[in-house]
This record gives structure tokens, sequence and C-alpha cells, in this order.
């Protein structure tokens, strides 16, 4: 579990919680007791968001350059075949 500290022990201790973070443990930092924040290392931050897309449109534009979109195509029977014919959950609106 990483260690946690207030955001004002934070304040009095940086330079010992950036040499824990150097090490490879991160920190969690709180206020009021709940955590709010993280501190890693650096080559840690880099490992965590290496090749990730920045935003909705990138991971779109991933998808259809990674993606076989063809082979995704179901055939009409094979839609009716994978349909669910139970009869479904019993509900009442009151």
């Amino acid at each position: 579990m990483a260690k946690q500290y207030s955001i004002a022990e934070a304040r009095d201790r940086l330079s010992g919680i950036v040499h824990e973070v150097e090490e490879g443990q991160p920190v969690e930092l709180t206020r009021r007791g709940k955590p709010v924040a993280v501190v890693m290392s650096f080559e840690e931050y880099k490992r965590r968001t290496a090749g990730k897309p920045r935003d909705f449109w990138e991971a779109v534009e991933e998808f259809r350059r990674t993606t076989d979109l063809e082979g995704l195509a179901f055939t009409d029977e094979e839609l009716k075949e994978m349909r669910d014919r139970s009869s479904g959950r019993d509900f009442r609106l009151d």
C-alpha cells in the first residue's frame, strides 16, 4: 500500500517524498483524511501514459487503423442466430 501524507505534511516533507517516489513507491496525498492525489515517479508516469490517445477522436482513429472492420461485420443470418429468444424479465410500472 502507498504511504499517505496530508497536504500539510507533504508541504513540510516534500524532499523526502520525492526520494520515496524516485525509489518506485507512489505516495497518496490526503485532504481531511480522504485521498485526493497521487505522487509518482516520472518514469512511472511515462510508463502509464505511453502510447495512449490523448482524446476521444484520436482513440477512434487508432481503433480504425488497428482493427479489421470488415472482419467485424455479421450477416443477417448470423445476427438472427445470436438473438436471445427468451421472453425476458417481468416488470411492472407502478
